[in-house]
C-alpha cells in the first residue's frame, strides 16, 4: 500500500483518476494549483487506486492524503 500526500498548500484544480483505476509509476493523479502555477501530483507506485480523498475545488494542506494505491 502506498499513500500519496500533498507537498504544499494548494487547490485541487483537476482530478485525473477515479477509485478502481490502474496506475503506473509516473502517472499524474491530480493537478494542484498554487500561486497561479499548475503542479502535477505523480505516483511513485504502480497499482490500483483504492481510495481517492480529494475532489476538484478542494483546498488541501501540506501532508493531506490525496490517494491510496494498493
Amino acid at each position: 500500500m502506498a499513500e500519496v500526500r500533498a507537498e504544499m498548500v494548494a487547490n485541487v484544480w483537476k482530478v485525473l483518476v477515479n477509485e478502481g483505476d490502474q496506475v503506473e509509476d509516473g502517472d499524474t493523479l491530480v493537478i494542484l494549483e498554487s500561486m497561479k502555477m499548475e503542479i502535477p501530483v505523480l505516483t511513485e507506485d504502480s497499482g490500483t487506486i483504492t481510495s481517492l480523498k480529494v475532489a476538484e475545488g478542494d483546498v488541501i494542506q501540506e501532508g493531506h492524503l490525496i490517494a491510496v494505491i494498493e
